[in-house]
């Protein structure tokens, strides 16, 4: 089963989580200092805000797999869509431990399939490397990792987090 996954950088985020949460009806799943997510059930969706030094808006779209099995036909899609996918294995993102696959849209926006492995304390550890294309990490302006997807095309737009 997948979940629709939409993450957005927002500029406040506690007046984010009460329009969120007065818009979707109930309260985030999870919540932190820079971040907080819904699992909705009616839409099935995965819905996560964050606030980082970013601009704010749309950071990236996605679909989480319930089953590493399911991985296999959604990732052979995305690379189908792109042949650039980018594969982050045991990836430390967004207050969780995923097996992440990434392509970047003609527009580009960001698109990930991952598959939830754990819970994690920290929203990102990961330095993304060590992959073919030698991807960057990211560091934000105030040194601290953002925790978000390779560039993945000409367009350098960062994607993010489950």
């Amino acid at each position: 089963m997948k979940r629709f996954h939409v993450h957005v950088l927002v500029g406040d985020l506690l007046e984010s989580i009460g329009f969120y949460s007065r818009l979707f009806g109930i309260e985030p799943a999870r919540v932190e200092a820079n971040y907080a997510k819904w699992m909705l059930d009616d839409p099935f969706i995965n819905f996560a805000i964050s606030q980082r030094q970013a601009k704010v808006g749309l950071n990236n779209l996605g679909f989480q797999v319930a089953e590493a099995v399911e991985s296999e036909a959604t990732t052979g899609r995305l690379q189908a869509a792109d042949a650039t996918m980018v594969k982050q294995p045991n990836a430390a993102c967004c207050y969780a431990r995923s097996d992440k696959y990434w392509v970047t849209d003609p527009s580009g926006i960001a698109w990930e399939t991952f598959h939830t492995l754990d819970a994690i304390p920290v929203f990102g550890a990961d330095a993304y490397s060590g992959t073919p294309k030698a991807l960057p990490e990211f560091i934000a302006p105030s040194g601290e990792h953002t925790c978000c997807a390779p560039a993945l095309s000409n367009s350098g737009s960062p994607g993010c987090c489950a």
